[in-house]
């Protein structure tokens, strides 16, 4: 029955997460009083999706050195600065800069390993990609975020990297450490009965902390739909480049899969606690509205992925090797 209850939510992704987010602004004062839940249920969800990966993957680096620099180079350096002149040009708003800057600099999503398979790309080098972008983050989010904010809001740098580190990173490596232990048998047992559960706790995130927002969605205005076409374009180009990247550097079509996603898609909800713990509500603009097409545009990219691989490598035979 959870099996069964995970393919709906999974398929269900794209219209759920806005749903909650509406959800969210219709039920404002109920969600400021949950907002304790949130990094509890983030801890959660992020141990969940960890219990698939293990340190096999991390054998990647030694073979492909080059793409998990160069993708973790380009979710972390590219495109939080791509995200920072886009906004500054467009809305010349620091907060709504800072909001930008934060939800493409947050770690590659785990979700992403979803996608990689089902467009038969090379699992081990995206989990090596997660995992390593996962340990990472407490010490590359709070050092964008302070070059970002600069001198005109005090952060408390070190909070962001402890609430980092037990929302993402201890979780991660619980979860793997047991993979290892039971040598993958928790994945098919734990992992597939909590899969359904890790998807309502993302609902809820975005629900509870949508609530921050109502007040600006509640009267929509020119420059709250601008920032909805920004962040769906910034989304949107994330992919394109890491698909042009691929294509001119990599030359692998399983390569090129796990490029994409992995540089496509982001831990959103994880830039949605740090903005709603540490900025104003409006930093959290950018960062919430990412979940409305997070989804809906890894399925459309799934899609261009193979007419990619039919067109450029049409005699290829793809398998999954891991």
């Amino acid at each position: 029955m959870l099996a069964t209850i995970n393919k709906h939510l999974q398929k269900l992704m794209p219209i759920l997460t806005p749903l909650s987010l509406v959800i969210g602004v219709l039920l404002e004062d109920v969600g400021g009083h949950l907002l304790f839940l949130v990094p509890w249920l983030f801890a959660f969800m992020t141990f969940a999706g960890s219990l698939s990966m293990n340190f096999e993957g991390l054998r990647s680096f030694a073979k492909y050195p080059k793409v998990i620099l160069i993708t973790i180079s380009f979710l972390h350096i590219l495109m939080p600065i791509w995200a920072y002149f886009v906004a500054t040009f467009i809305f010349n708003d620091h907060y709504l800069t800072i909001g930008f800057v934060l939800s493409v600099a947050v770690p590659t999503g785990i979700t992403s390993f979803i996608w990689v398979s089902i467009c038969r790309g090379h699992l081990a080098l995206c989990l090596s990609i997660i995992l390593i972008d996962t340990i990472l983050s407490p010490i590359v989010i709070p050092l964008l975020v302070h070059f970002v904010v600069g001198q005109n809001i005090e952060i408390d740098t070190m909070s962001i990297m402890l609430d980092l580190l037990w929302m993402i990173v201890i979780p991660s490596i619980i979860a793997v450490l047991l993979n290892e232990w039971t040598k993958g048998k928790i994945d098919n047992t734990v992992g597939k009965t909590l899969a359904p559960f890790q998807k309502l706790s993302l609902f809820f995130i975005v629900m509870i902390n949508s609530s921050a927002i109502a007040p600006f969605l509640k009267n929509i205005t020119w420059e709250i739909f601008g920032i909805i076409v920004v962040v769906l374009l910034l989304a949107m180009s994330g992919y394109v480049m890491c698909l042009w990247l691929g294509h001119y550097l990599f030359k692998d079509p399983e390569v090129i899969s796990a490029v994409v996603f992995t540089g496509g898609m982001r831990n959103i909800a994880v830039g949605v606690v740090i903005a709603s713990t540490y900025f104003p509500a409006k930093v959290m603009m950018p960062v919430v509205f990412g979940m409305l097409f997070q989804q809906i545009l890894a399925s459309q990219f799934s899609r261009i992925i193979e007419k990619y691989k039919v067109k450029f490598y049409p005699d290829n035979n793809l398998n999954n090797d891991f």
